[in-house]
């Protein structure tokens, strides 16, 4: 029986890495793109160089009603999901709101992928493996404020927003790897590093000019920036969960960041988030 990997963003820089070496480990691959049309050229040449089965599924993460989609075509034409990868993310240079009206960067960055992952638990089985793309960002992040609350342009800063939005990721893998050991599901998370992806363009061409001259190579190719979720995915034994990895090796993350007080609110608050928006969903349709 095949083994089935969903990869979100999986037309982005390291998305693409994450596919091909998923891929060519044997898995069928479910690239879950916000536009199809973008993403199936690269299906077509990743699919090619393989010889892997990959397909695109459209998903947009700023939209309950096209993860609710995106999850009932999974439903109806897979059995199982052995291996989750949340890649997908954003970084805006402006304040914007989903449909559901949350704070874009952290609709995207977190609560899609959040609900996304709840619904798609049933078909997890033992043994399987999630992992969510965090950032060194998370040391920054605060969540002692409501966060899906959308931010007005003047108070606005896209790293402030999403550090809090990759922490709260980092919050919902340590939740979610303590819910799911008795059913042997791995759930990690990644730190890629600073990464030469079209994430941290600035909107400023004279900026982005000089980033690409001076900054770009210094960092991180993509191949190197995928390679952590890789590790955590296709590694031979996964013996850990609910642990944060950066170059491949585990990060120790602060007593205080673990045991932050506001971490089980965030998880009440994420929990009304979501029965607020399908409420109002289910009305609409009804």
């Amino acid at each position: 029986m095949a083994k089935i990997a969903i990869i979100t963003g999986a037309d982005g820089g390291m998305g693409q890495e994450h596919v091909r070496a998923v891929a060519n480990a044997g898995y069928e691959v479910v690239m879950a793109c916000r536009t199809p049309s973008k993403a199936q050229p690269i299906c077509d040449r990743l699919a090619t160089e393989t010889g892997g089965k990959i397909r695109v599924i459209p998903l947009n993460l700023a939209s309950f009603t096209s993860i609710g989609e995106f999850v009932e075509t999974i439903q109806n034409e897979y059995e199982h999901v052995d291996l989750l990868l949340n890649n997908a993310g954003t970084l805006l240079h402006h304040s914007e709101v989903t449909e559901d009206g949350i704070e874009q960067t952290v609709g995207v960055n977190y609560l899609g992928h959040y609900y996304l992952t709840r619904l798609l638990l049933p078909l997890i089985p033992e043994g399987s493996r999630i992992v969510n793309m965090v950032s060194l960002t998370i040391r920054y992040g605060k969540i002692d404020h409501d966060i899906f609350q959308p931010v007005d342009q003047k108070h606005f800063n896209r790293f402030t927003v999403y550090s809090d939005s990759k922490l709260a990721l980092l919050y919902f893998t340590l939740d979610l790897a303590e819910e799911l050991a008795e059913r042997n599901i791995s759930v990690n998370c990644a730190d890629p590093g600073i990464v030469s992806t079209n994430i941290i363009r600035q909107g400023n061409i004279v900026i982005d000019k000089l980033c690409d001259w001076i900054f770009r190579p210094l960092i991180y190719k993509p191949a190197k920036g995928a390679s952590t979720m890789l590790y955590l995915a296709l590694k031979e034994k996964q013996e850990v969960t609910g642990k944060c990895y950066a170059n491949r090796k585990p990060v120790q993350l602060k007593r205080k960041m673990i045991e932050n007080p506001y971490r089980k609110r965030l998880h009440d608050a994420t929990e009304r988030v979501i029965e607020e928006i399908t409420r109002k969903l289910n009305t609409k349709n009804c």
